[in-house]
């Protein structure tokens, strides 16, 4: 019996690695859609969007099954846990990059505002957490799922000097207030979907330690700590 579990939890690890994949496209495609002006690319992410939402399904009903019909204990139970909180987190990343779409859809209508240097940073900062940790999560690497948690303080300060650039174009023109506000809100679609990854990287440390550090202010106190240790 456990052996037949074990096969059935690798499976199921499969599949929601394949739909992190699938979103790591998302993330990538919708950023992609605003830096080229395409509006065909879109429909792409739509598309993958729904394929996103199946895998969501069919994750969380295959761990209630394994749970109701195994009643797994220790750390199958964590296991199974962990990955449908996980399955939860690359749902709404999923989501952010729709609603990153439809902010592009708004800015093709317009002529481009500014050349676009710090989003693309950003997107990358964000998918780069997303890729991390997945593979803290496959890996069960506790000391990557750390690095991903302090990253989100990078993705943050992204975010606010997006914001505080767009804010000087709306003081000066009113004209731009439209498409600022549409590229602050992609920039906050990225933070989301840094806070998203964040979440994983904590629920990686859940299941492999066993300890609940879903407040990442803790694990910023932990490294200032050790830091004043070494000096």
């Amino acid at each position: 019996m456990q052996r037949t579990f074990d096969r059935e939890l690798t499976e199921l690890k499969k599949t929601l690695l394949h739909m992190g994949a699938l979103v790591e496209q998302m993330i990538h495609r919708s950023t992609t859609a605003m830096v080229d002006r395409d509006a065909a690319i879109i429909e792409e992410v739509l598309d993958i969007e729904h394929e996103v939402n199946l895998q969501q399904i069919k994750i969380d009903d295959l761990a209630i099954k394994l749970i109701a019909t195994k009643q797994p204990m220790a750390s199958d139970l964590r296991s199974l846990i962990t990955i449908a909180r996980v399955n939860s987190e690359l749902e709404r990343i999923g989501d952010q990059s729709v609603n990153i779409c439809e902010n592009v859809e708004k800015l093709l209508t317009e002529p481009p505002l500014k050349p676009l240097i710090d989003l693309p940073i950003m997107a990358q900062e964000a998918n780069s957490m997303v890729r991390r940790s997945l593979d803290s999560f496959v890996n069960g690497d506790t000391a990557l799922a750390r690095e991903v948690i302090l990253n989100d303080d990078k993705v943050d300060a992204l975010k606010d000097q997006i914001f505080r650039e767009l804010l000087t174009y709306m003081m000066s023109d009113a004209s731009t207030i439209r498409r600022s506000l549409s590229l602050i809100l992609v920039s906050r679609n990225l933070e989301r979907i840094g806070d998203h990854a964040t979440n994983i990287a904590e629920e990686v440390i859940y299941l492999v330690q066993g300890r609940d550090v879903r407040h990442p202010r803790d694990l910023r106190q932990e490294k200032k700590e050790t830091n004043n240790s070494d000096a």
